[in-house]
């Protein structure tokens, strides 16, 4: 009964906020299209990744698909805002560089593909353009990392993320939903991904959400999920040889799963498929580990009973581990992570996303000249 008060009462207050916070958003959007605010459109292709929804509907391993399809035709920049980070204005990536300075996400990324590709963050995104293209005048191609409402920037390809299990018409706007825009926002996206789908989806399943997402014609839309990929270490110091393959595991060994991201539940799933016993120590998205949270991983891990131990977490935790002053040596050579990549559900090679971000910049390029 209580339970069921404090919902209405929250409903109740939240609601008027919910209203103010939407009549503001459309007011701006508003604006960008009457041209009173105005937006800036670079000679070079600009694509945007992002979403209409506050949390995980995975911009960064679809940022990165796009990176690792693109880099060997493009000179790719990738700019993002640096959620978190310590520093604040422009900063472009470098080797001396980590978490700290760039935010997770990004540092992530540069990690991955730092020799080919350039990386920076800045708040305002036309600065960080214009930045980039003074230290690098070669790049031609920028995606920007979590965009889709910074307006100021036009792109020539916004790709729109939502998650298969919170579409934005079943969504409500914050602070009473997780809607950063009204669902109407996914008019603006050239693409739209449906993120984190069963692997199995049929096509009746894709039909429904085509109904009710209700594109416009011109818009494309697409499905992804996730394939998650063997562990890796950590730190590049432990011997990877001692690196476990989960389909060893057995039921006299222990997994300690470590998370600070938006939905751990999909990683725990498929954990749990296996045979060791799995336990969880769950944190807030971009949580910054303390040395406390660090004392006290280490005592879960040392009292958990196994003949094998280990500690797996995701790969975004991990770059925040590695430069992690606190982080007990002891633990080094028992700490793992977890990648993941995007995988599409095809009907037709036709909707490839890469190949229709390609024929959209070229065909936009061609309309211009």
């Amino acid at each position: 009964m209580a339970s069921k008060l404090q919902k209405v009462l929250s409903k109740v207050i939240l609601t008027p906020c919910s209203l103010i916070y939407k009549g503001i958003v459309v007011v701006r959007n508003l604006m960008f299209n009457t041209g009173l605010l105005k937006q800036r459109e670079f000679d070079v292709p600009v694509v945007v990744v992002g979403n209409l929804a506050v949390g995980g509907t995975g911009k960064t391993p679809h940022t990165e698909y796009i990176v690792s399809r693109m880099c060997m035709h493009y000179k790719i920049a990738v700019l993002s805002r640096g959620y978190k980070r310590k520093t604040s204005g422009f900063v472009h990536a470098t080797p001396s560089l980590s978490s700290y300075d760039i935010g997770d996400e990004p540092y992530q990324i540069y990690r991955k593909y730092g020799s080919s590709i350039d990386v920076a963050v800045c708040e305002k995104r036309v600065v960080g353009i214009e930045k980039m293209l003074e230290i690098n005048p070669e790049i031609n191609l920028f995606v920007l990392d979590d965009a889709f409402q910074h307006r100021y920037v036009k792109p020539r390809v916004s790709i729109l993320l939502t998650d298969y299990r919170k579409l934005p018409c079943e969504d409500k706007m914050l602070p009473l939903g997780t809607l950063r825009e009204p669902a109407e926002g996914i008019n603006r996206a050239d693409i739209v991904v449906v993120t984190k789908c069963p692997m199995d989806m049929k096509p009746i399943d894709r039909n429904v959400v085509r109904k009710k997402l209700s594109l416009e014609k011109w818009q494309k839309l697409l499905f992804s999920t996730y394939r998650y990929k063997d562990l890796q270490p950590v730190f590049v110091d432990v011997d990877s040889s001692k690196t476990p393959n989960l389909s060893w595991l057995g039921e006299d060994d222990s997994v300690l799963m470590i998370t600070g991201i938006a939905n751990y539940l999909p990683m725990a799933k498929y954990l749990r498929q296996y045979k060791a016993r799995v336990q969880m120590v769950h944190f807030t998205d971009h949580h910054d580990y303390s040395r406390d949270d660090l004392s006290f991983i280490k005592k879960k891990f040392e009292a958990m009973k196994g003949k094998n131990k280990y500690i797996i977490t995701t790969e975004k935790d991990a770059v925040r581990l590695i430069n992690n002053a606190y982080f007990p040596h002891t633990l080094r050579e028992y700490m793992f992570y977890l990648p993941i990549e995007v995988v599409f559900l095809h009907d037709d090679e036709d909707d490839d996303l890469i190949n229709l971000i390609a024929t959209k910049i070229t065909r936009k390029k061609s309309l211009e000249l």
